[in-house]
């Protein structure tokens, strides 16, 4: 692995973004970086607006323009980071599982039985094969990088591919999960989809070495999420969007709310990052936007919080970018201030 002089002898952070290079122009190899991005490019139970599959090539895309400057963790990306090649054969699967999704998904909005419908059985089968396979080729994969030592950071696709990343980090770990997102994805599950995008944070409940999950931002839930937390109440702690914003206005300041979700996490965390859980004018092509939400130096601030009360960030995901150029660009800037204070977190442990 290149050490981080020689690093600095053979790269000039200061010159234009390299696109020849790896993410954010940077020239380190898979076998090299200390940190990995892990692209899913998957939207195939998507329920509102499809497109998230093509999230990791766009925030990859507009990865290149960034200036390497992250004020909590100004060095951490020397240590490296790199992107793997997206797989166009995941690609084609992807497209050819999210037609039979919209066909089934449009039967059930126009009042469709299941049950009733030996074709959308057939469907709903076939894609609920799909997404369990997914889950277990992201596990596998994640596994095989946490074995090498280097931290693993997914990159969405929407945000079923969570359960991967979740599933391979609970093998050898007890953590929290910190949920940045606008939904409680809490269903036990959604239309019928065994891993859908709306019952990720369900799968986490159920995983026995997920010890906390702290939600932020949460704007839209239905009664069975409500129930789920009110009938967890050591295990799930909702910081709802209208209640941070009416603590905000009453003069609470951020940093107190930001260090209280900090204390509620465990020693490790786990970052689950829904770009909904910001403001619609930051990702308006993400999949489920909905008004209200955390602004985009408010989402970096409390992670910044996170790393500096001495947490152990152990992996993360970004998910739910659109197609959008200004998704790109906000995901992009995202993804590499959170990686940076990842890299942070784990370093001299």
């Amino acid at each position: 692995m290149m050490s981080i002089k020689d690093f600095q002898n053979r790269y000039d952070p200061n010159k234009v973004g390299v696109t020849t290079n790896n993410v954010f122009g940077l020239p380190f190899t898979l076998a090299e970086a200390a940190l990995v991005f892990i692209p899913v490019p998957w939207d195939v139970t998507t329920s509102n607006f499809a497109g998230t599959s093509k999230g990791p090539e766009n925030i990859l895309k507009n990865s290149y323009q960034i200036d390497l400057f992250a004020p909590a963790a100004t060095d951490a990306w020397k240590h490296g980071m790199a992107f793997e090649e997206i797989d166009p054969q995941l690609v084609e699967k992807n497209r050819n599982l999210r037609r039979e999704a919209e066909a089934y998904i449009r039967f059930l909005e126009e009042g469709g039985d299941v049950d009733k419908d030996n074709n959308m059985t057939l469907k709903l089968n076939q894609i609920n094969k799909g997404c369990e396979s997914l889950a277990k080729e992201t596990k596998e994969k994640a596994l095989s990088y946490l074995n090498q030592k280097k931290i693993p950071f997914l990159v969405g696709g929407d945000h079923s591919i969570s359960s991967g990343l979740i599933g391979a980090l609970a093998e050898d770990n007890e953590f929290g999960v910190l949920q940045i997102d606008a939904h409680a994805d809490l269903r036990s599950n959604y239309m019928g989809f065994t891993h859908s995008h709306a019952s990720v944070m369900h799968r986490a409940l159920k995983t026995k070495s997920v010890q906390k999950i702290i939600q932020v931002g949460i704007r839209e839930i239905c009664p069975e999420e409500q129930d789920v937390i009110n009938q967890h109440p050591n295990k799930i702690h909702t910081y709802f969007d209208h209640m941070l914003h009416r603590d905000l206005y009453r003069g609470v300041n951020w940093e107190t709310i930001c260090n209280q979700i900090a204390e509620k996490l465990p020693e490790k965390v786990y970052i689950t990052f829904d770009v909904d859980g910001l403001q619609p004018s930051c990702c308006p092509g993400t999949g489920t936007p909905v008004p209200g939400g955390l602004s985009y130096n408010q989402a970096v601030f409390l992670i910044e919080k996170v790393m500096q009360s001495n947490k152990h960030i152990i992996g993360a995901d970004l998910v739910e970018t659109g197609p959008s150029t200004l998704d790109g660009i906000v995901s992009s800037r995202l993804l590499f201030q959170i990686a940076s204070m990842m890299i942070q977190s784990n370093k001299n442990r």
